[in-house]
């Protein structure tokens, strides 16, 4: 694989509201595309940048705009090192480059701490481009095609019915809750672990935390589900790191046994902030690693600190790390998950072509796919409009569910084409 030039750009998309998670908001987000060519071959890659998900310490150090220069000059940094170099393939273009990508972000960001997954979430566009590139020059067209042999066993289902997960933040209000389940929307994303008056303290997040389960259970346990095994509208909670210790979580936990919500819980999302390597494998529910989880590697010590699931982001980390990811946690026997990270449709499709080929969520008769864009973008439509025909189709569901036949999983994977 060679490149010959590269070029970037970027621009804000706004957001509908504030969209809150891991105690801040954000307005809007900044939405990066990559250029790559080898004289033949010219192909584009898309990104979203979002600083406060990859790395909040950054983000709360500096301003919104400032936290994304910085992601963007290391995209920037990175395009500057391949060009006019020659690779095997995107995953070892990665290899080569990420070591001293890491040392420019500790002096962008003026953080010696700063986390991998904020410079894997630099590199999504470019390694987004980079295997179109590497497909355009070895003739491969499908996504089967470009599957590394260590992730082919992982990704090698093919799910008819897929749900999308929409997104509960925190504004989200009783008419909006109930709206979403009118819709035919029986797999829910809630966010937990808020700072409702702001001060940091961890009994009112909990309070809150508790009172937001029950509210959002009283509504949704009167509908039923054809997707999952016991007929429940499932719940999958997201702490982005949020509580402070393990005893906090596990009152959490006996409170949603209590108002008879624990069954409908699939999995905590990364209850406690990275550093904190407590052992999670005996609070009685499925906790599931994200952002902590940011290669392979890192996906091994989370499994053996008891968490038994893990959110594939090819969307956020770069499909050549969600490769290696999915192929320890297949290992290990580990379920697999694909989250959004408030994309656009063109992202939307890569996270889907990774989510419908991994094996069903335990307790549920459908795969998953976590997309809440429709619920943040004011030009939702217009964006979706402008995928190809084809495409078009496989964004429109039917009783809360994608369909995905034959004619999807052979679309070809470069979506210049």
């Amino acid at each position: 694989m060679f490149i010959k030039s590269t070029d970037s750009f970027f621009e804000v998309k706004p957001l509908i509201a504030p969209f809150g998670f891991k105690g801040k908001y954000v307005s809007g987000l900044w939405y990066v595309t990559v250029k790559l060519s080898d004289g033949e071959n010219t192909v584009y890659g898309n990104a979203v940048q979002s600083p406060l998900w990859s790395d909040a310490e950054v983000f709360g150090s500096t301003s919104f705009d400032g936290s994304n220069t910085f992601m963007y000059a290391i995209t920037c940094k990175a395009l500057k090192m391949i060009e006019g170099r020659h690779f095997s393939d995107p995953v070892h273009m990665q290899d080569e480059i990420l070591p001293e990508l890491l040392k420019y972000a500790q002096i962008v960001t003026a953080s010696e701490d700063v986390r991998k997954t904020y410079v894997l979430n630099a590199l999504v566009a470019l390694d987004y481009a980079a295997w179109q590139l590497y497909g355009a020059e070895k003739g491969l067209v499908t996504f089967d095609d470009i599957i590394p042999e260590n992730a082919k066993a992982v990704l090698s289902h093919k799910t008819e019915k897929m749900l999308r997960i929409p997104l509960v933040t925190y504004g989200y209000d009783e008419k909006g809750i109930r709206e979403l389940i009118a819709d035919n929307n029986y797999f829910l994303k809630i966010k937990i672990g808020n700072d409702p008056d702001k001060d940091g303290d961890p009994m009112k997040m909990l309070a809150w935390d508790k009172a937001r389960l029950t509210e959002i259970h009283n509504i949704a346990k009167h509908t039923e589900s054809p997707y999952s095994e016991k007929g429940d509208i499932k719940y999958y909670l997201d702490a982005n790191g949020r509580y402070p210790e393990k005893s906090y979580l596990a009152d959490f936990i006996d409170h949603a046994e209590k108002i008879g919500a624990k069954d409908s819980i699939i999995f905590i999302e990364e209850p406690f902030d990275e550093k904190n390597e407590v052992f999670v494998g005996d609070l009685g529910v499925r906790i599931a690693a994200d952002e902590s989880a940011h290669s392979a590697e890192d996906a091994k010590k989370r499994i053996e600190m008891g968490y038994t699931a893990i959110a594939l982001k090819p969307i956020a980390k770069t499909q050549s790390e969600s490769f290696r990811i999915a192929a320890v946690a297949h290992e290990k026997d580990i379920p697999l998950f694909c989250a959004d990270l408030t994309v656009t449709p063109s992202m939307v499709r890569l996270n889907k072509m990774f989510a419908s080929r991994l094996p069903m969520l335990p307790g549920m008769k459908a795969g998953v796919l976590e997309s809440n864009g429709h619920q943040n973008y004011p030009d939702w439509d217009k964006m979706e409009k402008e995928l190809p025909s084809s495409e078009e189709k496989y964004s429109r569901m039917t009783n809360g569910a994608y369909t995905l036949d034959d004619g999807f999983y052979k679309l070809p994977f470069n979506v210049n084409k």
